[in-house]
C-alpha cells in the first residue's frame, strides 16, 4: 500500500505512489527516495494538525503534564507533522505577544512573520510561553532520517515500527526551536524517563504488513502515550478493540466506537483519526 497515490514530484521518482510501489516495493522504493522525500498531501497535514492541536488544548489544557508535552513523531516522512507541532505553538506564542504587547507588533526583528496562512487553517490559540509547558520533539523512520533532518535541524532515529513494538523509542528529545524554555523545566534527556503526550503517524501506519505485528505495535505504543493521531489518504489500518486504543469523536470529545466516522477530521484528501490509550486517562 502506499503513502498516497498523488503523482510524486521532486525527491520521490516522477510516477505515483501505487506504481513507485508496484516496480520497486516499499522497502526499495524508500531506501531509494529516502533523503529527499517529501510528503506532497502537507496541505491536509497542517490543516489536520492545527484543528487537532487547537481541540487538544482547548479540552485537555487543564489534564497534561504542566511542565513538558512530548510530540513522538513515528514514520516521521520529512518531518510534515513536526513542522506542524512547530509552527503551532510558535504561531501561539506569537499571537499572545502580539495581544499583550503592542509596542512589538511593529517591531518586524522581534516577531517573525509566518508565511500568508492558508484561509482554511485554524489559527492556534494565544500561549503564553511563561505559563504553558514545554513542547518537545521525538522522531523515527528507517527511511527518511537525512530529509527529516534536513528540512527540520532535528535528529530523528532510524528505528522501525519492529523495533519500536519491541519497546524502543528514539533516544534523543528535543525542543521546538525559537520557544523559552521554562527555568523549573526537566532537563533534555532519556524518553525512558518520561511519558509521550501524543503520538503522530502520517501516511505509514497502513504499511505495517499484518495484523499481529500492528496489534504489537499499539499495544507497545498505548503502554508510553495518551494520544494516537492517525493522518492517512484513507480509513486504513483498521485498530481494533482491544488493541489497546479507544476511538475518540474529537467533535464531542468522548469515545465512540471504531467503525464512527464521526468526529474525525477530513481536509484535503486527508483523513485524520484520533485514538486515546486506555491506560492513560
Amino acid at each position: 500500500m502506499s503513502r498516497g497515490d498523488r503523482v510524486q514530484t521532486n525527491g520521490n521518482l516522477s510516477r505515483s505512489m501505487r506504481d513507485n510501489y508496484t516496480e520497486l516495493g516499499v522497502d526499495d522504493y524508500y531506501k531509494t527516495v529516502g533523503a529527499t522525500y517529501r510528503n506532497p498531501h502537507f496541505p491536509g497535514v497542517r490543516q489536520c494538525m492545527f484543528l487537532w492541536l487547537n481541540k487538544w488544548w482547548q479540552m485537555e489544557q487543564s489534564n497534561i503534564d504542566p511542565e513538558v508535552v512530548t510530540l513522538f513523531d513515528m514514520a516521521c516522512d520529512s518531518g510534515e507533522a513536526t513542522l506542524c507541532f512547530i509552527e503551532w505553538w510558535q504561531m501561539g506564542k506569537n499571537l499572545f505577544h502580539q495581544a499583550n504587547d503592542p509596542a512589538q507588533q511593529s517591531d518586524k526583528d522581534v516577531i517573525p512573520r509566518f508565511p500568508k496562512r492558508n484561509p482554511h487553517l485554524a489559527s492556534p490559540p494565544a500561549l503564553n510561553i511563561e505559563l504553558v509547558p514545554v513542547p518537545r520533539i521525538v522522531a523515527s523512520d528507517p527511511y527518511t532520517v537525512q530529509a527529516f533532518s534536513d528540512r527540520t535541524s532535528l535528529p530523528c532515529s532510524p528505528l522501525s515500527f519492529r523495533d519500536i513494538a519491541a519497546g524502543d523509542l528514539p533516544t534523543t528529545i528535543s525542543k521546538v526551536p525559537g520557544l523559552e524554555v521554562k527555568s523549573s523545566s526537566p532537563t533534555l534527556g532519556d524518553t525512558r524517563t518520561f511519558f509521550l503526550e501524543m503520538i503522530v503517524c502520517s501516511f505509514a501506519l497502513h504499511l505495517v504488513p499484518n495484523p499481529s505485528e500492528l496489534f504489537a505495535l499499539l499495544w507497545e505504543l498505548s503502554t508510553k502515550a495518551r494520544w494516537m493521531v492517525v493522518l492517512a489518504p484513507h480509513k486504513k489500518p483498521e485498530i481494533k478493540e482491544g488493541w489497546g486504543w479507544i476511538k475518540w469523536n474529537v467533535d464531542t470529545w468522548a469515545e465512540c466506537p471504531m467503525s464512527e466516522s464521526k468526529g474525525e477530521f477530513l481536509r484535503d484528501r486527508v483523513h485524520c483519526r484520533v485514538y486515546r490509550s486506555v491506560h492513560r486517562s
